[in-house]
């Protein structure tokens, strides 16, 4: 197994972490709608599953960081633009920081520096992660291996973003949660399948 399949275990390995936790919070809060609520008030900072919450986020944010290190030289052979895997990274190391050390508020409120710098990383994070997304359009879309996947990242970028935007437009409403699941899993969908491309390919 070459150093590049590893790191894309990692990267496979975080999606389902990070899905599972969201999955078992809601089974473990009484009382939680994951139609209604929001993903970071499973994790906030009176959130009662919280420590055991964060191992799962932790792990997840960490393994995923590890992944997009190596990644522009698990794809391709590291031929093509650096600027795709630059973000990642950058959004990676974002979930990271995110996951360590900014928690939503009590109630999974925003009031405090700590709860506007949560959504505020996760924003750029999102932001870049959809950009990148598009980069690697670009670098991939004339790759005969890769081309495939070029148009499913092109097809990601744009539905992510719709569902960003509609997670904006929907955040009083009684489905928020619901709308941000769906945003999240096309996220979670896209780390795995590149990661996966990137163990098939090495």
């Amino acid at each position: 197994m070459s150093l590049f399949q590893i790191l894309a275990i990692c990267g496979m390995l975080s999606p389902i972490l990070y899905t599972v936790m969201w999955i078992l919070g809601g089974y473990l809060q009484p009382g939680y709608s994951h139609v209604r609520k929001d993903v970071s008030s499973l994790v906030a900072v009176d959130a009662p599953n919280k420590k055991l919450l964060d191992k799962f986020l932790i792990t997840s944010s960490v393994l995923l960081f590890i992944f997009y290190v190596g990644f522009h030289w698990g794809v391709n052979n590291g031929e093509g633009s650096v600027i795709g895997p630059i973000l990642f990274v950058i959004s990676g190391a974002l979930g990271v920081l995110v996951a360590l050390f900014f928690p939503l508020d009590a109630g999974g409120e925003i009031v405090t520096t700590t709860g506007k710098m949560h959504l505020t990383l996760i924003a750029i994070s999102g932001i870049l992660g959809i950009v990148g997304m598009v980069a690697m359009w670009f670098r991939l879309t004339s790759v005969v291996v890769w081309s495939s996947f070029a148009t499913f990242s092109l097809v990601s970028a744009f539905v992510a973003l719709a569902l960003v935007i509609m997670s904006g437009v929907f955040i009083t409403s009684d489905y928020m949660g619901l709308i941000e699941r769906f945003m999240v899993s096309t996220f979670q969908v896209y780390y795995f399948v590149i990661a996966l491309m990137v163990f098939l390919t090495n």
